[in-house]
């Protein structure tokens, strides 16, 4: 299994350059928002382990609402831009693979960057300016660019195999389709028309990080058990205390910046979203939710590794990244469908992993005991949302067309033909998968 990995890079930007920075990136465009996968500054398509990338300036339209809400003035945040990618391997190769290919078109991007040097060697420059995620969510770990790509291509010449010979199938049982599909799924292979590819062994190194990030966290759960129950009922008055006065900022957002928003929207079947936001003041709501994420991030490294987050399925990659010494939140997906449909998969499905994290977050929908109401209100929620997010200048995805469900499909598509027999049930289940 080759592991996913990624980046943020994110540096501060000179401000008096920030309209011809946004000129430069929409002509990476082929649509708006949308990655010309062979743009002559970072040809993205040329990078066969990339899934997903973005650049976004991130100018927060909320800084404010801490003194609105608080009566504390927010520091001056530098206007910045990020850089940010999931792909197949390690950053260093990773880095390593830009510089190569894209070096010239990001030192002319990094070059708006405060403390960008055109002699900057790219890889230490990038490395130097990464901030980890405290929360990463990969849809399914180990699936490579290469294997969906070769999945789909198999699925699609199996379709095309059974349309073909659509009166022929119709009169077999499920056992005579697995057996003559796999004959022609192997007389393809052999012939060059279709390529399978093995999956690479599962890094050394990486296996044995993982194997202790595992047992890590749990033990020393373990171990601070009798101090956490201790401190709870504390914990619960904190909570609750701050929760009754905490004020609710969640306007609907002016129809101009919508549209802006809309405009880079639903062009594939996937759509990004990248928001950011104040974390509540003082030490309490920035320890809390720096625990919370910490506890989700190992859920999403080991339970959710196989097309879901909780109960939902919509999600390719998503990140939580702190920013600004734990005082404001990055948040970063890539999901199928609309944002409308996005935000009621999570308000029906796990509205209160929604409240869990973003209650932390200044002007958040009132919520109760960290994860009742909130989210529940839908329209605030929304309205919330909508607020907080940002328009992404260029987002590029490497199958186009594909969703999340496609891509499991797929898979088990594959699993199921490589096998030389499947049981009764087993069969009636992978011929629906067509």
């Amino acid at each position: 299994m080759m592991p996913q990995s990624n980046i943020l890079v994110m540096a501060p930007l000179r401000t008096e350059r920030e309209a011809e920075l946004r000129e430069l990136l929409e002509q990476m465009n082929e649509a708006p928002g949308q990655a010309d996968a062979q743009n002559p500054l970072v040809p993205f398509g040329e990078f066969p382990q990339l899934h997903f990338a973005r650049f976004a300036i991130l100018a927060d339209q909320t800084v404010g609402d801490m003194k609105t809400a608080y009566g504390v003035a927010a520091p001056d945040y530098p206007l910045s831009l990020a850089f940010l990618a999931d792909f197949d391997g390690t950053a260093d190769a990773f880095r390593a693979d830009l510089a190569s290919r894209a070096g010239a078109g990001l030192k002319r991007i990094f070059s708006f960057c405060r403390d960008f040097s055109p002699g900057a060697d790219i890889p230490s420059w990038m490395k130097a300016h990464e901030t980890p995620a405290a929360t990463m969510y990969v849809n399914w770990r180990g699936r490579t660019v290469q294997q969906i790509r070769e999945e789909n291509a198999l699925r699609l010449a199996l379709e095309d195999h059974l349309q073909a010979k659509a009166d022929a199938f119709d009169r077999k049982r499920p056992g005579e389709v697995h057996a003559e599909l796999r004959a022609f799924m192997q007389a393809e292979t052999r012939a060059g028309r279709l390529t399978l590819t093995p999956p690479l062994p599962t890094p050394f190194a990486w296996r044995l990080r993982n194997a202790a990030h595992f047992a890590a966290v749990p033990l020393l759960l373990l171990v601070l058990s009798p101090l956490l129950l201790l401190y709870l009922p504390v914990f619960l008055y904190q909570l609750r205390s701050r929760e009754k006065a905490d004020p609710v900022i969640a306007p609907r957002v002016e129809a101009c910046y919508e549209a802006e928003l809309a405009r880079i929207e639903d062009f594939d079947v996937t759509n990004q979203f990248t928001a950011m936001g104040s974390v509540k003041p003082g030490v309490f709501r920035r320890w809390t939710l720096a625990f919370l994420l910490w506890l989700l991030d190992w859920t999403a490294r080991h339970i959710y590794v196989r097309g879901q987050l909780a109960r939902v399925g919509t999600i390719h990659f998503a990140r939580w990244v702190f920013i600004n010494e734990k005082r404001r939140l990055l948040f970063a997906s890539n999901y199928d469908g609309s944002l409308e449909t996005y935000m009621d998969d999570f308000i029906n499905k796990v509205g209160w992993g929604l409240n869990l994290v973003f209650s932390n977050g200044v002007g958040y929908p009132a919520s109760r005991w960290l994860v009742l109401d909130g989210s529940k209100d839908e329209q605030k929620f929304k309205y919330f949302l909508r607020r907080h997010e940002l328009p992404t200048n260029v987002w590029y995805k490497a199958y186009p067309g594909l969703t999340a469900f496609d891509l499991k499909r797929n898979t088990l598509i594959r699993e199921g033909i490589e096998r030389e027999s499947l049981r009764e049930t087993e069969l009636a289940q992978w011929v629906a998968l067509f």
